[in-house]
């Protein structure tokens, strides 16, 4: 059947039982029409957040080199593949990230301040006080063009109550997604969790408490939607064919390093014990399935909005993998000492390194006339600099991705000291269809995003 007589819908699934599968973009989907639709192609946002701060020497570029003339610095040399994809900016600042008067509490502070731009009520009971983040002012303005709304992510386990950083509640540190200045959104930590969110259906999901369903629904997605896939890729492309067989290959891949990761978890514990499902015992692992698992939401538009925290705010996580075996947050501390400066770059480098694994991964995903990237806005860093001087201005802070052609990045962007960062957040959310007048403390859009 000819591809420009037969059409398909963007939002087509695969069904089976009790799973669905959202497609890629494919030619099917507007044949001559194509250019057109590439132009239209969504635009997605991911902001990805780093705690206790970075060595900024080796992290950011020299200020006297601005545009597309300058130097990764050591930390992130990984980015090389992508430089041309991306903006490193310094110069940001969240003033409200700072004690203002409320005392100590810098980590909680910048958690709670990343995606707000406002000074969190100093509180460690019931009575927390944020505001509205950044990614769920664009799910709340756009969230209903796509099954869900937003996916908060991330690769460290938190609690919603009690104090977890100087008199500030838990609530702060574990979160950076706030539907309401009084209701964060709890992350998921778990990638079986969010595997089953975007493949399993809502009554199959209320089907595993019936033991006798269980092994059904624990069969490959793939398996159970198989029937589907073989229809439409019998009335489709070569070309469509191939993208078709690559997305069912990533889909499946990511099943089998779940599956693989919980077998591993098991052997490790006692056989009567019950077993979390899906958290994987290896830190890269699991940052890598949970970023895989964005990739595919934000490539099936199954979202077009998601948060990522590497680890909570504070985090004293180690590293002993790349030789760091002290705490990341007592590191932090370090006081000028050599050491503990060497070793906190190198957590900085491998940080770098998980992101450059994303951002290549979305880059060789073509869509339309360019790549799942190219209609993506990725931004890395945090509301804190140097861990110890618990500054907050001159921020790490990377924007990556074309905006669908409303960025120009490969370059390096300075800004006058004191610039807030909320107005980094003021310009994405024009770029979303989801403009506001004011975002936190912003005082206006950035500049120099696009030439």
């Amino acid at each position: 059947m000819s591809s420009e007589r037969w059409r398909i819908s963007r939002r087509t699934l695969l069904r089976g039982i009790g799973a669905t599968m959202a497609l890629p973009m494919l030619d099917v989907m507007g044949g001559k029409a194509m250019a057109a639709e590439a132009a239209k192609a969504p635009l997605r946002t991911a902001f990805m957040y780093i705690p206790n701060g970075v060595i900024g020497p080796d992290w950011m570029p020299d200020i006297s080199k601005v545009g597309a003339d300058y130097t990764l610095p050591k930390s992130l040399k990984a980015l090389e593949p992508v430089r041309k994809k991306m903006l490193v900016m310094t110069g940001l600042c969240h003033d409200k990230a700072k004690a203002n008067g409320d005392g100590a509490g810098d980590h909680a502070r910048c958690a709670g301040t990343f995606l707000t731009g406002v000074q969190v009520r100093k509180t460690d009971g019931k009575d927390i006080h944020a505001g509205t983040s950044v990614d769920q002012v664009m799910a709340q303005k756009i969230g209903m063009k796509t099954p869900l709304s937003s996916l908060e992510l991330g690769a460290e386990g938190g609690r919603q109550a009690g104090n977890c950083d100087s008199g500030y509640s838990c609530a702060y540190s574990s979160n950076i997604s706030w539907r309401s200045p009084t209701t964060p959104n709890a992350k998921e930590i778990n990638p079986r969790a969010v595997f089953e969110r975007l493949f399993g259906d809502s009554k199959a999901v209320e089907s595993k408490r019936e033991a006798a369903k269980r092994e059904l629904y624990r069969r490959s997605v793939l398996d159970v939607v198989l029937s589907d896939a073989k229809d439409l890729r019998g009335k489709v492309s070569n070309h469509d064919q191939r993208k078709l067989d690559e997305y069912l290959d990533s889909v499946r891949e990511i099943e089998k390093r779940i599956q693989a990761e919980e077998g591993n978890a098991r052997a490790k514990l006692p056989p009567d014990l019950d077993v979390p499902e899906g958290v994987p015992t290896e830190y890269a692992e699991h940052l890598h399935l949970m970023m895989d698992l964005m990739v595919v939401a934000f490539q099936t538009d199954m979202t077009r909005v998601t948060t990522f925290m590497y680890s909570n705010a504070g985090s004293n996580r180690s590293y002993p993998f790349i030789g760091v075996r002290e705490g990341h947050h007592s590191l932090s501390h370090h006081r000028g000492d050599a050491e503990k400066m060497a070793q906190l770059q190198k957590i900085d480098e491998f940080h770098i390194e998980q992101f450059a694994y994303m951002l290549q991964k979305m880059d060789s995903i073509k869509e339309g006339d360019g790549t799942l990237l190219d209609h993506s806005m990725i931004m890395y860093g945090s509301a804190i600099g140097d861990g110890n001087r618990h500054n907050h201005d001159d921020l790490p802070a990377i924007l990556a991705g074309g905006g669908n052609g409303t960025l120009t990045p490969g370059r390096h962007v300075h800004y006058e000291a004191e610039t807030p960062m909320a107005n980094l957040f003021l310009s994405m959310l024009d770029r979303m269809d989801a403009s506001v007048d004011q975002f936190g403390d912003s005082t206006g859009r950035l500049d120099q995003l696009k030439v």
